[in-house]
This record gives structure tokens, C-alpha cells and sequence, in this order.
């Protein structure tokens, strides 16, 4: 038998264990972006960049997959199967749940040629409306074979957190995930662990508030600062663990990639600091603690007098060694030590442009961490306008991809330049051993000069899974155990 076209290792989709995936993983060759217009009539599409340093199509855009309608805001995207499958041999990871934020369509890609996507099946608004959702964003399978999607609207654009199943055959919903007595306030993120029989998911607001622009006045009434705790076998919702003042709008969520350990992390945006939550065994209840804060910078020229961090995405590598994280407003990307998860240290650092760049209009007046304002980032002479805000990691843990685009409507209150000359995909090169960011100026993938205009781009994904798409097995429920 030919061995899988992900790469994968011999009974069903991706790996047997996260340490098969860094050890046996190969160098990724293609990878998938979303990229939004930001011009009215244009269609968004899934780009495909070739990320093969031995090709002479190395930083390019080899194809794009146009959307069959406009006005979509492409965001996150999933794979119909991942390494919670690998003990299926039918599986094949060959489709790309791609949800919209802006349309609530939920396209399903054909990606059995890695090279050439094409569209296999769509998920309609008006499906979502009907099992009374909108607004979908994180997809992760399930190692039945069908799809969880997390919601964050309900039929009529408020908001609602809940989760509906797509069938993995026919992409037909099969109906809400939980019941309509469990749903919670807000919804965005999510991720689950077998052994532990838990599901863990996160808010960031109302739809019809962050949809519009970022307004610091709804902060107390329309944006989340908890999580939510389920039995993921009974799809019952069981409690709800608040973050308080030091975790507003907790983003996204991860587990550590060690199915055998009841750890993982959440980044809360507005607060920009770093929850740890565990498995007490004393209360026998899943906690939070904070581990990391990134300070706000006192500033001015800029919308209000402190500045936060604003962390967006979180990463943690496939040997739960480190966990890497994007500042969007102030401009760095962090890597840190999580050898002991309670007590993180930072071990990398790497500015990528942001608000607070010394050419730009905004003076900082109060900085705990820096004597100076970073100089603007540039790589091959390209500036870059935004901040970094998606990553994602290789299986080996040495190359993190970045794109700059977070939501059009907030790229263009804090980045009106981002619209305007559109987003950079880059590379930053990562110290395995002793920890450290260095950008590679040999990459760069300019969306500014796209056959027609300028997009900003969005989350990074691989073929054969990676670091935000993989959800492992237990060792009790792998093939042969």
C-alpha cells in the first residue's frame, strides 16, 4: 500500500502521537491561506503557497480558489480528519472546512489534489439559521468522522455560543451539538481531549458588535471573559470558569499535544496575558490560573492612552516545549518555556511592525519592557503595516509563518494601511534548543500585489495537519492498544 498523500504513518490520517508527527513529519512543501477582499463586488479565495525553499516557486501564490459569492470574510479553517482518526484506515484527510464569519457559509474544499483545490460542498446561512446559529468559526473532526463547528450568533445575529455537527459524508448538518438548554453567551473557540472526556471553549463577543468595528464602551456587556467546561461524550454543557478582569475576551484555546495531560493554555486579547487551566485533583474540576501578562504601553497619539498588547493567537510546539503567541497591536511575537506550565519563561522575542514603531505616529511615553520604540519592520525592503497576528508552527517546531490580518472591520480602525497595501505573509525562523525568533528575509509573500488588488490574509494551514489542527489519541484508543 502507497503510503498517505499527508505524509502520515500507516493507519489512517495524521500520527499516532505528537512526537511522531515532530520526528517523522516532513518539511512542509504547500501551505493554505485564506485571503479576504477588501473591495466591494471581489470574491475572497483560498491561496496556496508553495513554501518549498528547493522550488523556484518558492514564496508564491501557485493557485487560488476563488469563493462562489462575495461579502464571505474567509477566516479559520479545519480538516475533515486529523490524527483523532489516525486508527481509521478508510479515513483520508481530503476535505478543508473553510467557515466565513461574514456570510456564515461553511465551504467544504476538495483538496484531494494538494495542489489544485476545488469546491466540493457548501453549508448555507440558511442552514445554520435553521438549527439556529450564525456566524461559524472553528471546525475540528471528531474521530467518528464528522465535524464539530463552533457558532458564535444566533438566527438573528446576537449572540449565542453553541456548536452544530457537519456529517462527514454528505456535509449536511446533522444538528446542534449540545442542546438548545446549554448554550452560553458567547461563542469562538474550542478543543477537546478524549482521555479526559472534556470539551473546553472560549468567548469573544456579540456579532453584532465586533462585527461593526472595536468599541471600548461594549467591553462590560458584549465581549466574554470565561470559559466553559462540557462532557464532550454527553455533549452536556457541566460549568463555567470565569477569568475576570485579567482575562477579557479569552480567544484561542490549546491543549498541550500530550493526550495524556490535562494542561492547556487560552490567550485573553484585551487583557493580553496568558490562562493556564488544569485538572485539579483536589476539586477534580478544570481551574485557571494566570501565568503570563504582557503590560499595556502608555501612549499618545493613538485612540486611547494605554495601549494593550492585544494577543490573538497562541501556539504551543508539537513537544509542548514552548507556546508562541502574537501581540497585534504592540507588534512582537513571544515564544516562552512551558517545561513547567505553571511558571513560563520567555526565551524569544521578534518584532513585525505594530502600533508602536518609531516611524509611525504613535509616542510612547511609559514602557516597563523597552528603552526604546521598535524600529518598523521590514523584509525585502517591504514594509509590513500590520502586526503579526496568525501563526502557525511547522511539525518540527524550526519555522513559524505569519499573516497580519484579524478582522477586516478592525484592520481598518487600527490598520487602515493594511487595506490599503494588503497583508505580508513571513517566516520567522525559531531556536529549537536554547529558544530565540529570527525573521527569514528570504520569505515573503506580498498580498498587495495580487492579480487583482490588495487582500489581507488570515490563518496558515498544512496538508498533513499541524499545531492548531491535530487533536491526538489517548494511548488506551490507539489501533492495537
Amino acid at each position: 500500500m502507497a503510503p498517505p498523500a499527508d505524509g502520515s504513518c500507516c493507519k489512517g490520517p495524521g500520527y499516532a502521537s505528537p512526537a511522531d508527527a515532530m520526528a517523522k513529519g516532513p518539511r512542509e512543501k504547500l501551505v493554505y491561506v485564506p485571503c479576504i477582499q477588501t473591495v466591494e463586488g471581489r470574491k475572497d479565495y483560498l491561496a496556496t503557497v508553495c513554501v518549498d525553499p528547493d522550488s523556484p516557486d518558492y514564496s508564491k501564490v501557485v493557485h487560488r480558489l476563488p469563493m462562489p459569492h462575495e461579502n464571505d470574510e474567509l477566516h479559520h479553517s479545519g480538516w475533515n480528519t486529523c490524527a483523532s482518526c489516525h486508527g481509521d484506515e478508510k479515513s483520508t484527510r481530503d476535505k478543508l472546512i473553510l467557515p466565513s464569519l461574514g456570510s456564515s457559509r461553511i465551504y467544504i474544499i476538495d483538496m484531494s489534489d494538494p495542489a489544485q483545490p476545488k469546491h466540493h460542498a457548501v453549508v448555507e446561512p440558511e442552514d445554520l439559521k435553521a438549527v439556529g446559529y450564525s456566524r461559524p468559526h472553528t471546525s475540528h473532526c471528531m474521530k467518528s468522522g464528522d465535524v464539530i463547528v463552533s457558532m458564535m450568533g444566533d438566527e438573528n445575529d446576537g449572540a449565542k455560543g453553541g456548536f452544530v455537527v457537519l456529517d462527514g459524508q454528505t456535509w449536511k448538518i446533522k444538528g446542534s451539538w449540545n442542546s438548545e438548554d446549554d448554550v452560553t453567551p458567547f461563542g469562538y473557540d474550542f478543543w477537546y481531549q478524549y482521555k479526559f472526556n472534556v470539551m473546553i471553549s472560549s468567548e469573544f463577543g456579540s456579532p453584532c458588535r465586533w462585527w461593526k468595528c472595536f468599541n471600548p464602551a461594549d467591553v462590560p456587556t458584549d465581549y466574554g471573559t470565561s470559559l466553559h467546561v462540557w462532557d464532550f461524550n454527553q455533549r452536556k454543557y457541566q460549568y463555567t470558569v470565569p477569568l475576570g478582569e485579567e482575562g477579557l475576551i479569552p480567544l484561542e484555546i490549546r491543549f498541550l499535544h500530550n493526550p495524556e495531560k490535562p494542561v492547556g493554555f487560552v490567550g485573553c486579547a484585551l487583557s493580553s496575558t496568558i490562562f493556564k487551566f488544569e485538572l485539579s485533583e483536589e476539586s477534580g474540576k478544570w481551574e485557571a490560573e494566570k501565568v503570563i501578562a504582557v503590560g499595556p504601553k502608555a501612549v499618545e497619539g493613538w485612540a486611547l492612552p494605554n495601549m494593550p498588547g492585544l494577543i490573538t493567537d497562541i501556539l504551543i510546539s508539537m513537544d509542548d516545549r514552548f507556546l508562541f503567541f502574537s501581540n497585534w497591536l504592540h507588534g512582537d511575537i513571544r515564544q516562552y518555556d512551558i517545561t513547567d506550565p505553571a511558571a513560563p519563561k520567555l526565551v524569544g522575542q521578534v518584532f513585525l511592525g505594530g502600533s508602536i514603531t518609531k516611524e509611525g505616529s504613535v509616542k510612547v511615553t511609559d514602557d516597563k519592557e523597552l528603552s526604546e520604540q521598535p524600529a518598523a519592520a521590514k523584509v525585502q525592503g517591504r514594509v509590513l503595516h500590520g502586526g503579526p497576528q496568525m501563526i502557525q508552527l511547522s511539525l518540527d517546531g524550526k519555522r513559524l509563518y505569519v499573516t497580519d490580518s484579524l478582522l477586516t472591520p478592525w484592520d481598518r480602525q487600527f490598520y487602515p494601511n493594511l487595506i490599503s497595501n494588503g497583508t505580508a505573509m513571513v517566516q520567522v525562523d525559531v531556536d529549537t534548543v536554547k529558544g530565540g525568533l529570527t525573521i527569514n528575509d528570504k520569505f515573503l509573500v506580498d498580498f498587495g500585489k495580487e492579480p487583482d488588488g490588495p487582500v489581507v490574509a488570515h490563518e496558515v494551514r498544512y496538508p498533513g495537519g499541524d499545531c492548531s489542527s491535530d487533536i491526538y489519541l489517548p494511548n488506551e484508543l490507539l489501533p492495537n492498544a
